[in-house]
């Protein structure tokens, strides 16, 4: 399904995609309507802020969030943390929390070769499990708490 582009010449907007996909067969959540403006997408995508601990521990999982596999960050409890990709400590403080948010839902907009996989994307995707074909890896509301949780590393 391709999804709907609209550009805007608003003052201090590069871009605004409105996207959105229906439910997969099997999927259970529907990708929501989010806005990309410029570098980020600045709305929630539940309309609420998610919850640090749970966002943490998402990305600390290596059999949900996958982040170590490629970052490293300040998790001394976790051995053999990724080298392929920046370190997370201190990414609160170069990227808002819309800048993370965007790079969380699918990086490949702003860096088309990223190897970064896009968590809350279903389209276009390769080499896709039958059982998770539709299905974003991440929910809306585990986006929203690896957001909240990403925004308090600041050193």
């Amino acid at each position: 399904m391709s999804c709907p582009f609209r550009a805007t010449s608003a003052a201090g907007l590069t871009a605004l995609w409105l996207a959105a996909a229906l439910p997969a067969a099997g999927a259970e959540e529907g990708l929501r309507l989010f806005a990309v403006v410029g570098d980020a997408i600045p709305a929630s995508l539940t309309g609420a802020k998610g919850d640090t601990e749970r966002g943490r521990a998402i990305v600390a999982d290596r059999h949900v969030g996958l982040c170590l596999l490629c970052h490293s960050g300040p998790f001394p409890e976790e051995p053999l943390q990724g080298t392929l990709a920046p370190d997370l400590r201190g990414v609160g403080s170069r990227w808002s929390e819309g800048q993370l948010r965007l790079r969380v839902v699918d990086a490949a907009r702003l860096n088309p070769g990223t190897i970064m996989p896009p968590y809350y994307r279903t389209d276009g995707l390769n080499r896709v499990a039958p059982s998770v074909r539709g299905k974003p890896v991440l929910t809306a509301d585990e986006i929203e708490d690896v957001v909240a949780f990403l925004v308090t590393l600041r050193e």
